[in-house]
């Protein structure tokens, strides 16, 4: 596994202007963050100029990295060394959290123009900056202690984004995402502690040579997945995400289903496969989690009341087809064929879950804010003057279906191929049922929004970019599964 994360030499050492592109991907974002707390953007147009530099450079990125294979960098900064690496997996995590980004920014006017937040929206703009940038890290980082500081900062910024609605009810779910993160950090530092004190390294390339099964391995690799399910919201760690999704703006609550959890994700199946390569129990143990979340957060979406518990719910289940495919990525006994096949899979899932779940948020959104209602039931009659909201959370919900031939029908054909190989049969029946509870929670969305009984109701008008955006998120996703080849060759750059 260590060439699929990049955790191998270079062959080249980076330009110039690969050093240039790599310092605008990651400090830009903050930059222009603070520029907008200053000047409070009300209009799409300065926003998107403003992401036109930072797209540039995670597209500069991608070209060196096909041009020339693994890219590394390493800096000695107060006696810590601290270590990038930009590989195929980086690549294209860095290109989705931009692109999300981008879109989420370039909703956000909208949706001020219409709630009318008072100051506070000012406050948005840093805390995504300084999000965007923490994640660009986490994809990029190669040790230990970046990884730590990336991911804290990531969520200082993510809590204080949910904050931001100034909701009583957004001040509770706020600060219990808080104390349950703080308790997932510890935890992970503990685990990092052990490691440090154990073997000594922090860099990650080092620490894959270096680690040896055994009791310390099996502990630290238990504290730091402990903490980083905390985090990531996985079964049966999950109950903070409804509550933090019901009362977040629907820009923050894009960001944060499309690209928050996954970094927590990113880390510890990283990190496991150095710390246990050769272990069976810890990702079957994973693996039956998540199949448990596939069917609990499927069951839980369609009998929800309130069209964000629906989606918040969906994410509890859709994050359950990626914990599967743990014991096809990390274990003794895998073939290659299998392995390959669900390498590819979870990535493409990974990939399409995020551009679909931020879509679907926004249109869920452009739902609410448009009618004033948050009920499923209060949706009734909403196909007469919505239809393009409607048909953004519907494109979505093929991804999340998994129907071709978005990106979920794909990633799940692959991991489904993968898991027929080894003969794991209750996965794909898990697979399988969660596909179905899928249509059913979708189906409920527009068995109400079709009513053509229900009285007219006042709708306020939306911005047309609130519905362009979205659009083009779940269309990016439909995409995807068509033009998966593009995606997937560069995970597998500079590898077999």
């Amino acid at each position: 596994m260590k060439w699929r994360f990049g955790l191998t030499e270079a062959t080249f050492e980076p330009l110039l202007l690969t050093h240039w592109a790599l310092a605008a991907a990651l400090a830009l974002p903050i930059l222009f963050g603070l520029l907008g707390a200053l000047v409070s953007p009300r209009r799409a147009l300065p926003i998107g100029l403003a992401c036109v530099p930072i797209l540039l450079a995670g597209a500069l990125l991608t070209v060196d990295y096909q041009q020339s294979g693994l890219l590394r960098w390493q800096w000695q900064v107060a006696g810590v060394t601290v270590s990038l690496r930009l590989g195929g997996v980086s690549v294209l995590m860095l290109l989705v959290t931009q692109w999300v980004g981008a879109a989420a920014a370039l909703y956000t006017p909208g949706h001020v123009r219409l709630t009318n937040p008072g100051t506070q929206v000012r406050w948005l703009w840093p805390l995504m900056g300084v999000l965007i940038s923490a994640l660009s890290l986490i994809w990029l980082a190669a040790d230990l202690l970046t990884l730590y500081a990336a991911l804290e900062l990531m969520g200082l910024a993510a809590v204080g984004m949910l904050l931001l609605s100034g909701k009583p009810a957004a001040l509770l779910a706020g600060m219990r995402y808080l104390l349950l993160a703080l308790v997932g950090s510890l935890a992970y530092l503990l685990g990092v502690a052990l490691v440090l004190g154990y073997w000594g390294e922090l860099d990650l390339r080092v620490l894959a040579d270096v680690v040896e099964p055994g009791p310390v391995a099996w502990i630290a690799a238990a504290l730091i997945g402990a903490g980083l399910a905390l985090k990531a919201a996985l079964f049966p760690l999950h109950g903070w995400l409804t509550p933090v999704h019901e009362n977040a703006w629907t820009p923050v609550s894009a960001v944060h289903a499309a690209l928050v959890v996954k970094a927590s994700l990113f880390i510890l199946i990283m990190l496991w496969s150095i710390l246990l390569p050769d272990a069976v129990f810890a990702p079957r143990f994973i693996a039956w989690l998540g199949m448990l979340a596939i069917v609990w957060g499927g069951l839980v979406a369609w009998r929800a009341a309130s069209l964000k518990t629906l989606v918040a719910s969906s994410t509890v289940a859709q994050l359950g087809y990626l914990m599967v495919a743990f014991p096809l990525l990390i274990g003794p006994d895998i073939s290659p064929l299998p392995k390959s096949l669900a390498w590819d899979g979870f990535w493409l899932q990974l990939m399409g879950h995020a551009l679909a779940k931020a879509a679907m948020f926004m249109a869920a959104g452009n739902l609410v804010l448009a009618t004033g209602e948050s009920s499923l039931k209060g949706l009734a009659g909403t196909s007469r003057r919505l239809p393009l909201s409607l048909l953004v959370f519907g494109i979505a919900s093929v991804t999340l279906m998994g129907l071709p031939p978005s990106a979920g029908f794909t990633a799940k054909w692959l991991l489904l191929q993968a898991m027929v190989i080894t003969q794991q049969w209750v996965a794909v029946a898990a697979l399988l049922v969660g596909t179905l509870l899928s249509a059913a929670y979708i189906f409920r969305v527009f068995r109400y929004s079709f009513d053509e009984t229900a009285p007219r109701h006042r709708y306020h008008p939306l911005a047309p970019s609130m519905e362009i955006v979205a659009l083009a998120l779940a269309l990016a996703a439909f995409a995807l599964g068509l033009l998966a080849h593009l995606p997937l060759s560069l995970l597998h750059e500079g590898g077999l």
